[in-house]
């Protein structure tokens, strides 16, 4: 199929969706929501985290919806946006079939990371199915301070749009999953050097892998602050190198990873191999939920 605009038939509303394009029938795939962060919509996203790029290679199903609400600006909120992403998901198992969703990841960028982590505390449909989460800039197990300028600019008279967008909770959340957290250099103080969510599953201390080197820069920026942006917010997109650290040995073969990606702020896209390096953590990491989920739903 390739890429399809699809449509949750509960609310009308379109939404990407990417597969394979010599998927098989009841073969096995990840599947991972891939959600926006303030401001933005989905077609931003799907360019930021271009998982898509890397679909045939390793059998990945991809949603990238788009929030409702778009005003003070396009935001998740509310339980409308958080129905939609289940009805997607319902989606999702139905077209697919449960027994072939091998792993079901939670990927989201700032506000959207910060949405995944509401979701992973709050909504049961959620806690009950999500293998693992990737964390784009999108808060921390384990906070990493933010620079003092992480923010974004503004322009004379704007109003900071963190005010109006609800923050996530921090602490641990209620499920076992994996974790990766992927961040720009210049967005943060320092990266901690331990994680209670690698502790909780008894992992070991952290080991730094290889740096990862792009000769290509991201798909996207932020072009509307492209001529007041900060470091800290991001520059235009250009090649790069990632350091990546690894908590080894975690109970039930969890991955647990974090990626700092060297000289880059809080907007520039992926570039190709950091990408590459993400997925390869998500399809190596330990799936299952969703078919016991699922099983256990259809017997009640």
């Amino acid at each position: 199929m390739g890429h399809i605009s699809a449509v949750d038939e509960q609310t009308g509303r379109k939404f990407y969706l990417d597969d394979p394009d010599d998927l098989k029938p009841g073969e096995p795939v990840t599947f991972i929501l891939n959600l926006h962060g303030g401001g933005s919509v989905g077609a931003w996203q799907r360019a930021y985290f271009p998982a898509v790029d890397f679909r045939d290679r390793y059998r990945l199903v991809i949603a990238t919806p788009s929030a409702a609400t778009k005003e003070p600006m396009r935001r998740w909120v509310g339980e409308a946006d958080d129905a939609h992403l289940r009805s997607i998901v319902r989606y999702v198992f139905d077209k697919y079939g449960v027994e072939n969703i091998r792993a079901f990841w939670l990927a989201g960028h700032s506000q959207g990371g910060m949405t995944s982590m509401r979701l992973l505390h709050e909504d049961r449909f959620f806690q009950d199915r999500v293998d693992g989460w990737l964390s784009l800039s999108g808060g921390r197990i384990g906070p990493a301070e933010r620079a003092p300028n992480a923010g974004p600019p503004l322009r004379p008279g704007q109003t900071p749009p963190g005010a109006f967008i609800r923050p996530a909770p921090m602490a641990p959340p209620p499920l076992d999953m994996s974790f990766i957290f992927a961040v720009g250099e210049h967005e943060i103080v320092a990266l901690p050097e331990t994680s209670p969510w690698a502790e909780k599953y008894a992992a070991g201390p952290r080991e730094r892998r290889p740096d990862i080197v792009d000769t290509e820069g991201g798909q996207i920026h932020d072009t509307g602050r492209a001529d007041i942006s900060t470091k800290e917010w991001g520059l235009l997109p250009g090649p790069g190198t990632a350091r990546m650290w690894v908590y080894p040995g975690a109970r039930g073969g969890r991955v647990i990873a974090d990626v700092v990606r060297l000289n880059k702020g809080h907007t520039e896209g992926l570039e190709p191999k950091v990408t590459e390096a993400l997925v390869q953590l998500i399809v190596s990491a330990p799936g299952g939920k969703v078919r016991v989920a699922e099983a256990v739903t259809a017997s009640a």
